[in-house]
């Protein structure tokens, strides 16, 4: 079982190819653009669709009819496109842009042409720098959203672009996959915990509906699993390839395969997309395991899972997801790193995705719950570390009905973590993480944070917080 949302995340995606045009500006420019621009995106793994060069002057929009035009040809391929790149050859007509693009219901990437020094005279100058600052002004007159990346002007053939490209498609996945989704809550929110504290109303205006159990819905359903059914077979087989069990005992390994297909079943049940769950104290009393392991192969498959009932932190779990195509998790901000103060320990019990550790984890007791309610009641942690890597870092809370974020990077180095450290963890080198710390603290967000692998700082927040309407705080 895959997400919804994160199975389609490394597909290619489909832009459509818009061409704006002027006519004071050199019209033969365009036939050139628009074979590049398609080859560009093509060579990037991605789809091109453009209208029929026919269907317009110059296979440019530059007038309302010809804006109405394309609008109808984006209309006709509803559902096919993931975003529009706007390409200005020229300068381009900010009429014929917002009777186009108004309705197009996906990001809009604007790219302008650069003019080249030596190509200055009438017949080749572009003005394509000024056009966009039209394209701009006259989209914020009409509400248009849409996405601009520095510097100001690309050539689609250049390095620049070829990033600006990637945040975008980045960009287009968190959309696309967050404007609407279910998120679960399965338990109540821990007493002791009132860290994650969340609002499900705020929730719900951004588009995420919150599913709720009660732990007794889950205790039942792994009651009612057949232990010697295909199902529970399966869960068994493929948690004993997914890391090492070494010296657990089987009845423990039986019961966290239960407890897996249950977890399933509630995930496939509610559709969702991405879950919290209340890890303890109940199922290490009820059940005898931690299930961190669990919530590890979750994440591994493309179900962003929080423990600690942290729903505000599976929300840019998702989002992290999406924009990197890869697993994300849950991590603690730790400890510190001996007296280095732009590193520290990222940690948790063992729900990080395999993906993301050095090699196979391994499975061991809890030794907080072996400590409080006796040995056996907290096998399930995934043990490990993680690998070095670029990273990046998410966190958001909901206060006076706003879903507000914090957002940066850094990396996971290969500094080592003695052997005594419980759980699966990470040294994370981020520049300025003292003052990130007071930030995070002073504003009132948790001890939590989600991370995933690769630089995806750009497009999250241009998804979320240009498309999607949350809000951002500087740390």
């Amino acid at each position: 079982m895959t997400s919804s949302r994160l199975g389609t995340a490394g597909r290619p995606l489909c832009f459509a190819l818009y061409f704006g045009n002027r006519g004071f500006f050199p019209e033969t420019l365009i036939a050139g653009a628009r074979t590049c621009l398609q080859a560009v995106v093509e060579a990037a793994g991605h789809r091109a669709l453009l209208m029929d060069p026919e269907a317009t002057r110059h296979g440019a929009v530059e007038t309302a009819r010809e804006g109405a035009a394309y609008a109808s040809f984006l209309q006709q391929h509803a559902g096919e496109f993931d975003g529009v790149i706007l390409s200005l050859p020229n300068f381009g007509d900010e009429t014929g842009a917002v009777a186009a693009l108004q309705d197009c219901g996906v990001p809009i990437l604007l790219q302008a042409w650069p003019d080249e020094p030596g190509r200055m005279d009438f017949q080749h100058r572009r003005d394509a720098f000024c056009g966009k600052f039209s394209i701009m002004d006259v989209f914020y007159q009409h509400g248009i959203k849409y996405t601009a990346f520095a510097p100001h002007v690309v050539h689609p053939e250049s390095p620049a672009f070829a990033r600006h490209l990637d945040w975008f498609a980045a960009t287009c996945r968190v959309v696309r996959g967050m404007r609407r989704f279910t998120v679960g809550a399965i338990g109540a929110r821990t007493t002791a915990f009132k860290t994650v504290r969340f609002d499900e109303l705020t929730l719900q205006k951004y588009g995420i509906t919150t599913e709720t159990l009660d732990l007794s819905d889950l205790f039942q359903r792994v009651r009612a699993v057949d232990p010697a059914g295909a199902a529970c077979r399966a869960k068994l087989d493929t948690l004993q390839a997914y890391t090492r069990w070494d010296g657990v005992p089987g009845d423990k390994v039986a019961t966290l395969a239960r407890l897996g297909v249950a977890l399933d079943a509630i995930v496939s049940e509610y559709q969702l997309d991405c879950l919290a769950l209340r890890c303890w104290i109940e199922l290490e009393q009820e059940l005898g395991v931690a299930p961190c392991v669990l919530l590890s192969e979750l994440n591994d498959r493309g179900i962003p899972s929080a423990c600690e009932l942290d729903v505000c932190n599976a929300v840019p779990m998702l989002a992290l997801a999406l924009a990197s195509g890869g697993p994300a998790t849950c991590l603690d901000w730790n400890n510190n790193y001996g007296d280095e103060p732009d590193k520290c320990i990222l940690f948790h019990c063992g729900p990080v995705p395999q993906t993301l550790m050095q090699g196979k984890g391994r499975i061991v007791e809890h030794p907080m719950f072996a400590k409080s309610f006796g040995s056996g009641c907290g096998w399930g942690c995934n043990a490990g570390r993680i690998q070095a890597a670029p990273m990046t870092f998410a966190s958001s809370k909901t206060e006076d009905g706003k879903l507000r974020c914090y957002l940066g990077e850094g990396e996971f180095t290969a500094d080592p973590v003695e052997p005594g450290f419980f759980g699966c963890c990470g040294v994370a080198r981020i520049e300025g993480l003292q003052d990130k710390l007071l930030a995070i603290g002073r504003q009132g967000y948790r001890h939590h944070v989600a991370v995933a692998f690769g630089s995806t700082q750009v497009p999250v927040r241009e998804a979320l917080e240009t498309y999607l309407g949350y809000e951002f705080v500087v740390i």
